[in-house]
């Protein structure tokens, strides 16, 4: 993995010496790296709040599950649309100056949204965990949790507030990790969305060789998020080299990012995907329920 999990040890003040002695490459590489650094310290302050053996109880009062890659199948728009709950980036700032995550779920939800994703991260793109459940309160819709997720605890407290599915980034997570999560997943009732970026990573996850059409699915992430550039010409490229193994395995793939108008929408589904995943160009609308059928129109 290009992704250091940790930050190296730290700068070591020495006070009778009135220096200090710096680590080398103690900051972080690129934005990705900042931010699993930063969920590393995330995830063990919810540990101390809430133990792991507790949340699990909770979980067994947590509602069933919605059927998250049976509803992208179904799907009433081609492609599917899984549409996102964002209010920032650290790319773009403020996507969304007046966010309201329940009437943005609401009005994704008449547009004709087959699913959603929320953006959970607090410190990077100022989501919550609590936007997550209000929209599973108010929305049949089945849910995305969309967060860095490196830890086991992270799945379950995703499930605990709500969602039906939770995102995984090859970036990340070792095969090992992959495996093991999309299985303790499994066991919750949930579907995972493999993301991908490159195609050494497409490879690793078709390799990983359990995966269950019914339950896993494949993002292609046309943004890089190392550098936040974005090129649609990764699904592209990306389906282009693969899609043979991925119809073989009955995979659904999800383009993600830099995703605008029909025109790209046709662009990406002519590649061979099978659902979008939209958030900016939709939720910095004045309606976002307009701006889903104006998108989809033929």
């Amino acid at each position: 993995m290009q992704i250091r999990r940790r930050c190296p040890n730290p700068t070591i003040a020495v006070d009778y010496l009135r220096y200090q002695t710096k680590v080398p490459n103690a900051e972080p590489q690129h934005i990705l790296e900042e931010i699993v650094w930063h969920k590393e310290v995330e995830v063990e302050r919810w540990r101390e709040k809430l133990p792991l053996l507790e949340l699990q109880h909770q979980l067994r009062e947590a509602a069933p599950t919605r059927d998250f890659v049976a509803a992208l199948r179904s799907a009433p728009t081609q492609p599917a649309l899984i549409a996102e709950v964002k209010k920032a980036s650290p790319s773009k700032g403020i996507i969304c100056e007046n966010f309201d995550p329940v009437a943005i779920a609401q009005a994704y939800a008449v547009g004709g949204a087959t699913c959603l994703s929320v953006l959970t991260d607090a410190k990077f793109f100022q989501g919550s965990f609590d936007y997550l459940q209000q929209i599973r309160e108010a929305v049949a819709l089945p849910l995305l949790c969309k967060d860095f997720v490196i830890y086991p605890y992270q799945i379950y407290r995703a499930r605990l507030h709500g969602a039906d599915a939770v995102l995984l980034i090859a970036a990340i997570l070792s095969d090992k990790d992959l495996r093991y999560f999309t299985k303790i997943a499994a066991t919750v009732g949930m579907a995972v969305l493999i993301e991908v970026h490159t195609l050494a990573e497409l490879d690793r996850v078709l390799n990983l060789g359990d995966l269950q059409p019914q339950r896993q699915i494949i993002g292609i992430n046309n943004r890089d998020l190392e550098t936040f550039t974005v090129d649609l010409e990764t699904t592209d490229q990306l389906l282009s080299a693969r899609a043979q193994s991925i119809q073989a395995q009955q995979l659904l793939v999800v383009s993600e990012s830099g995703l605008h108008s029909r025109a790209d929408l046709d662009r990406v589904q002519q590649a061979g995907a099978d659902a979008v995943l939209i958030g900016e160009s939709l939720v910095k609308q004045p309606d976002p329920a307009a701006a889903i059928v104006q998108m989809f129109a033929s």
